[in-house]
C-alpha cells in the first residue's frame, strides 16, 4: 500500500503531495490522527486530506485509515517468497502458507470497497429481477467459476457457469440487458475470456471482471458500464500452477455471495433452511 502511494506521489497535486509525505514519514501515526491534525501537520485543508485518500483509490479517509491500519499493524511481512527447485517439504510448507497469508492481507488492504459495493448491487438486481448471472473462466479459473455458481444458485437466482471456450462464447451471446457475466482470469489475457467479455458487453450485459490490473481484460472492466475487481499478486503464473490467485478469487467470490445474500434479506431464509433440511435427511438416510 505504501509503495503504491510512493509511486503515485509525483502525479498528485502539490497539496496532496504534502499529505502523502506526512503519511510516508510516519504511517502508523497517520492511521490514528484525526483529520484536523492531519490537515494541520500537512498545512492543507481537511477536504484536501479526503481528496488525497480518494486520489489514491479509496472511498474516503475512514476507508483509507482502516486499510492503512491493517497494513502497518500486521505481524506477517508482505513478502512473496519464491519456491525453488531444491526446497525441502518444510521450506515449501512455510513459503506456500506465508505467500497465501501475505497475498490475502495485500488484497484486503488494496481492494476497492466501492467496486465490490457496485458489483454486489448489480448482482442483487439481476437476481431479484430474474436475470441471468453467469460465471466464466477457463483452466484454473474455471474451477473458481464453478465454485461461484455453486454458491450463487443456492440464493435462488438464475445462475450458470462455463469453462469450455466454445460454450462460454455461446453463453455470452445469449445474454442481454440486466444480465451479469462474472469473468475470472488470472492473467487477464485469455482469448476466450476476452472474446466473451466483448460479446457480453455488446449484448448489454454487465461484465464483472476479476483479474490483474493493467491486463487487456482489466481494460474491458474499466470501460463504461462494466466493473473491475482487481486481483493482483506476485505469483509467476507461467512457471507454476496458480495457487495464490485461486485463493484470492475464491475470497472475492465469498465476499460477493455474502453481500448479495445480505441484500436479499429475509426472503432467502426459507430457501436456505429447506436446502439444509433436505441435505440433512439425505446424509442420515445414506
Amino acid at each position: 500500500m505504501l509503495e503504491r502511494i510512493k509511486a503515485a506521489l509525483p502525479a498528485l497535486p502539490p497539496a496532496e503531495q504534502r499529505v502523502a509525505k506526512l503519511l510516508l514519514a510516519d504511517a502508523r501515526a497517520f492511521a490514528t490522527l484525526p483529520v484536523s491534525e492531519l490537515a494541520e501537520r500537512s498545512e492543507v485543508s481537511k477536504p484536501t486530506v479526503v481528496r488525497f485518500c480518494r486520489s489514491v483509490g479509496y472511498d474516503g479517509l475512514a476507508d483509507f485509515k482502516l486499510k492503512l491500519a491493517g497494513s502497518v499493524n500486521e505481524g506477517v511481512p508482505f513478502v512473496h517468497r519464491a519456491v525453488e527447485e531444491d526446497d525441502k517439504p518444510g521450506d515449501l510448507l512455510v513459503k506456500v502458507v506465508d505467500n497465501a497469508v501475505a497475498a490475502l492481507l495485500h488484497f484486503r488492504n488494496d481492494a476497492s470497497s466501492h467496486a465490490f459495493e457496485r458489483a454486489i448491487t448489480q448482482l442483487t438486481l439481476a437476481g431479484q429481477n430474474g436475470k441471468r448471472i453467469e460465471f466464466y473462466g477457463v483452466g484454473n479459473s474455471g474451477i473458481v467459476a464453478q465454485d461461484a455458481h455453486h454458491k450463487f444458485f443456492r440464493l435462488g437466482v438464475h445462475s450458470n457457469w462455463c469453462s469450455d471456450g466454445h460454450v462460454i462464447l455461446m453463453a455470452a451471446t445469449m445474454l442481454g440487458p440486466g444480465d451479469c457475466a462474472v469473468i475470472f482470469s488470472n492473467s487477464g489475457r485469455s482469448r476466450d475470456c476476452l472474446d466473451a467479455a466483448e460479446i457480453a458487453r455488446k449484448k448489454g450485459a454487465t461484465c464483472i471482471i476479476l483479474t490483474s490490473s493493467g491486463s487487456p481484460l482489466a481494460q474491458i472492466g474499466q470501460s463504461p458500464g462494466q466493473l473491475l475487481l482487481a486481483i493482483d499478486h506476485p505469483e509467476d503464473f507461467e512457471r507454476y500452477s496458480p495457487m495464490v490467485s485461486r485463493l484470492l478469487q475464491l475470497i472475492a467470490v465469498d465476499v460477493l455471495t455474502t453481500g448479495v445474500a445480505l441484500k436479499m434479506g429475509e426472503r432467502l431464509r426459507p430457501v436456505l433452511q429447506e436446502i439444509k433440511k433436505n441435505l440433512r435427511s439425505k446424509r442420515y438416510a445414506s
